[in-house]
């Protein structure tokens, strides 16, 4: 059942008029905690001063002068900053500032706890195979979809033992976006960002409860939630061989319909490398992780390593094995036209995988032949682009594995470098933040752009104990959550500028007003590539629209998710 449009269209009319009168101030919707930074932005460039307010009493708590004069590098917009830093009582507030009123937040310890809670939820809301009842799932409960007990061998997959249309099982998993396919070069990213982050607040997680059926078992919540997705993933490995099949797939995307009502067949496709190296360091790093778990999971580390040594194997053989869906598509039927997640270059897939097999074993012939480039600045983590997780891993493991110290050195440098390169200069922005000071963050996905800044600025923390790294990247869940130009929080189900309408089916279908939340919107994309007439600027930092159309700026991925979860709860941690 679609989502009744009229309802739907008068809501938003009656939310933007409200709305409105507070765009003129824009900060973390959320909130702040006592004794840290706390920033808001004053959009029009009057000068003045600014006040906190008690959101019920209206009663004056702050008073301080605006900051200097700011523009948007993108659309020339003057801002000041209101700097409430020194403000540190708890409660529930607004900035009044010229003429302008934000929306209310709050000043508490452990202000984002569920924030990170309601994130890493948004993956229990992805579960295939799986039906979601009321208990766990609220309003958002529904009935199972893809039992994916009955996959075929798509002709481009076939081995001896698996011959085209022959029938396998591989349930479980998460959908990998908006749509339902499951993708094993995604899930690499996403699960290695999980399993790092449990590798580095593991404490943390011990009463972490996020309301999912596995809650109160003897493994994290954190921990269950990535064992539903590593199950899927071991069933993606052919015994006859190790090698790794890049993605289980429908021929075509399904419309805008609920799980259970897409019904089409699915089929597991091409075996490539990137997918096989992926799959050798979320194993990898899967064996280490449950290794703290056998009496809880018994064997499951044993088979993880085991899975992970076979796929270097067949890695090994098949070096360059490179998905390539439009030639597929002229060899094999049925077309495929689902993501491709087509990676032409996987050196740096062998970076991660050869780093985590080190850090698994401690042998060191797994970094033989790994070049870790000097004097070029490390990227940022993507799907394509892996090579930080190797580096993240190595700086955690440098220690117990006995990494060797040059390499240990160099690992450092590029990690600290790509921080101070993303702090240089962020002060002087008109947001006063790292994110958006190069247009290159206004990409596909801009969102996970910040939350991966975000965990590069915590690694650096690490390494430095420096305490500006830690601010700077709580500026970004800052901006995540709605300090930012387009005035939305990005995480479904928070803010009082909430994302209403993401391009997801079953928020789409579900007839419920509000989507599922916890799931983290794309943000802006100045190329548009969805062609949603809805967009109302161009903007790089304004590129934005709320509007299931809008695939290119308002899909939700599992990918994006998984930095969210990161950053919110590392700065939970650390703020402690």
């Amino acid at each position: 059942m679609f989502r009744n449009y009229f309802l739907a269209a008068a809501a938003a009319t009656l939310f933007f008029t409200a709305a409105t009168a507070q765009e003129s101030v824009r900060l973390n919707q959320v909130g702040f905690y006592p004794n840290a930074p706390k920033i808001a932005v004053v959009v029009g460039g009057q000068e003045g001063a600014f006040t906190i307010k008690d959101a019920v009493s209206g009663k004056v708590a702050f008073r301080a002068e605006l900051g200097k004069e700011g523009a948007s590098q993108y659309s020339g917009k003057k801002s000041r900053i209101a700097d409430f830093s020194a403000f540190k009582k708890p409660g529930k507030y607004v900035v009044e500032a010229a003429g302008g009123k934000s929306h209310p937040f709050e000043i508490k310890e452990k202000v984002h706890r569920p924030v990170a809670i309601a994130a890493l939820k948004g993956f229990y809301y992805q579960r295939v195979s799986a039906g979601l009842p009321e208990k766990y799932a609220g309003k958002w409960a529904r009935k199972a979809g893809h039992p994916d007990d009955n996959v075929l061998i798509h002709a481009s997959a076939i081995s001896d033992s698996r011959p085209e249309n022959a029938a396998i099982s591989s349930p479980r998993g998460w959908y990998d976006a908006g749509d339902y396919n499951k993708y094993i070069v995604n899930s690499g990213i996403t699960m290695g960002t999980l399993l790092s982050l449990y590798e580095d607040f593991p404490s943390f997680f011990e009463d972490f409860n996020a309301g999912i059926p596995e809650s109160n078992n003897a493994v994290p919540d954190l921990l269950d939630e990535a064992l539903w997705n590593l199950r899927w993933m071991l069933t993606m490995q052919d015994p006859a061989d190790g090698g790794v099949y890049h993605k289980l797939t429908n021929p075509r995307f399904d419309g805008m319909i609920m799980p259970d009502a897409a019904t089409k067949p699915r089929y597991v496709v091409q075996k490539s490398t990137a997918a096989a190296l992926d799959f050798v360091a979320v194993m990898a790093q899967a064996a280490r992780v449950f290794k703290g778990f056998d009496s809880q999971l018994p064997g499951l580390a044993d088979s993880c390593s085991a899975a992970a040594v076979r796929a270097w194997a067949w890695s090994k053989q098949n070096p360059a094995v490179l998905y390539n869906q439009e030639e597929m598509n002229k060899q094999f039927e049925p077309d495929i036209v689902t993501g491709a997640y087509g990676d032409r270059d996987v050196s740096d897939e062998w970076i991660w995988a050869g780093s985590e097999m080190f850090a698994l074993t401690h042998n060191q012939e797994y970094l033989k032949g790994i070049v870790l480039p000097a004097g070029q600045v490390l990227p940022l983590p993507s799907w394509n682009q892996v090579k930080a997780l190797g580096y993240y891993t190595l700086l955690r493991h440098s220690e117990s594995a006995k990494l060797e110290s040059q390499l240990a050195t160099a690992v450092k440098k590029s990690i600290m470098d790509l921080a101070d390169q993303l702090l240089d200069g962020a002060d002087q922005q008109a947001y006063r933040m790292v994110m958006g000071k190069n247009a290159r963050d206004y990409s596909w996905g801009s969102s996970s752009v910040a939350a991966n800044q975000g965990i590069v600025l915590l690694y650096a923390h690490k390494i430095s104990a420096d305490r500006k790294y830690v601010h700077a990247a709580l500026g970004n869940l800052d901006y995540l959550l709605g300090r930012n130009a387009t005035g939305y929080c990005l995480l479904t189900g928070f803010g009082s500028k909430q994302v209403m309408h993401p391009h997801h089916r079953p928020s789409i279908a579900d007839g419920i007003a509000e989507p599922v939340p916890g799931l983290l919107s794309g943000g802006p994309n100045p190329g548009q590539q969805d062609k949603c007439t809805t967009y109302t600027s161009k903007f790089a930092d304004e590129s934005f629209t709320d509007a299931d159309c809008s695939y290119a700026s308002n899909e939700i991925a599992i990918n994006w998710n998984a930095p969210m979860v990161y950053l919110a709860a590392a700065i939970e941690a650390l703020m402690k």
